[in-house]
């Protein structure tokens, strides 16, 4: 079976080709990051427009990649949440107008279960340059889902059989990374510039505290956050009133480098204490990393020290936002329930992976 995946739920329009969920042939992403860098975080406007313009050329693009036309397609899938309303219409437009013009089955997909799907792609055509991992993770599997937007802990008993353990209370971990990015005057997303800082800092620079919630499998990172910011204003010499827009330029290499790295090590270390705690309860087959923050080098290292199980990491570009997950979650999800009428897709900005339609439980 293959499926035709795409991905708008934020600021990266994405499109992949994937044959029975598990080979990727082809994956194409348009990002915005240049774009949204000038303001900071991403814009929502903005980020829709762009969509508008591109979204067809990369669908165009991944179905050239992978050699294959409308009559090889077999469904489609499409991200309809959660995400920014403007961006996620874009995609499920496309998605609806393609269904019906080419008489395709249609499944609409949860974003962050697509994060966590991208780890069951192991094969790939020649074209695609980047290692998989040698295998699909096995059940019960334990996913650890961070992004900008999510940060949680979901225990998966099969395919759409699922419950989420914990998530965020405020922040999401990619979130703060971008706080934290913007105090520290490191370019935007914070994520991979705090990575690059941090190479060379000292992660036991500064001592930051961890939330202390009552839930084991729930996260915070207001706090975090707030204490880095308190931190830098202390190490420059001045009081809370000062502008924290203004506290980057007095800060030398040293400093920075230094509390990129200690903040890392502190945001990181949250994640794996939940994780570590999760597995010693749950004690599952396989335990994945999904999203953004996946990427993030540290923390898989954390993550490899702290577990007694080997993980086989999905690469770096099949962390960040794109249309193979989709693709690959459309198969999956298409093994288990009808796809809908092209006529009642919806977009659904806040769902949350407990409402999803295909065997989720509370």
């Amino acid at each position: 079976m293959i499926v035709l995946g795409i991905e708008s739920s934020c600021d990266e329009t994405a499109a992949a080709i994937v044959r029975d969920g598990r080979e990727l042939l082809s994956s194409v992403v348009q990002s915005q990051v240049d774009i949204h860098a000038e303001y900071g975080g991403v814009v929502p406007e903005v980020a829709a427009r762009s969509h508008i313009e591109v979204i067809n050329p990369v669908i165009r693009q991944a179905m050239q990649q992978a050699n294959v036309d409308w009559d090889d397609i077999d469904a489609i899938a499409v991200a309809n949440a959660p995400g920014l309303i403007g961006s996620l219409l874009v995609g499920c437009l496309a998605a609806a107008t393609l269904a019906k013009l080419h008489d395709k089955p249609l499944y609409p997909v949860h974003h962050v279960e697509g994060h966590i799907y991208a780890n069951f792609i192991t094969e790939k055509s020649d074209n695609i340059s980047y290692s998989l991992p040698k295998a699909a993770p096995q059940f019960p599997m334990l996913a650890l889902a961070v992004s900008g937007l999510h940060s949680q802990l979901v225990m998966f008993e099969d395919h759409g059989k699922y419950h989420l353990l914990g998530e965020t209370l405020d922040d999401a971990v990619g979130e703060a990374y971008d706080k934290v990015a913007k105090i520290l005057g490191l370019p935007y997303p914070g994520g991979p510039s705090i990575a690059k800082a941090a190479l060379t800092g000292d992660p036991n620079a500064y001592q930051f505290p961890r939330a202390r919630l009552q839930d084991p499998y729930s996260f915070s990172f207001s706090g975090l956050k707030t204490a880095v910011l308190r931190a830098v204003q202390r190490e420059v010499g001045v009081d809370h009133t000062f502008p924290s827009f203004e506290l980057a330029a007095r800060l030398d290499d040293v400093q920075q480098a230094n509390f990129a790295a200690s903040f890392q090590y502190t945001a990181n270390s949250t994640l794996v204490r939940a994780t570590l705690k999760a597995y010693e309860e749950f004690k599952p087959a396989s335990v994945v990393i999904a999203g953004g923050v996946a990427a993030n080098t540290d923390l898989r290292e954390q993550l490899s020290q702290a577990l007694p199980i080997t993980i086989d990491y999905a690469p770096i570009q099949l962390c960040t936002d794109n249309g193979a997950m989709i693709a690959t979650l459309g198969y999956y999800q298409a093994q288990v329930v009808a796809p809908t009428n092209p006529d009642d897709l919806e977009v659904k900005p806040t769902l949350s992976m407990n409402e999803t339609a295909w065997g989720a439980t509370t």
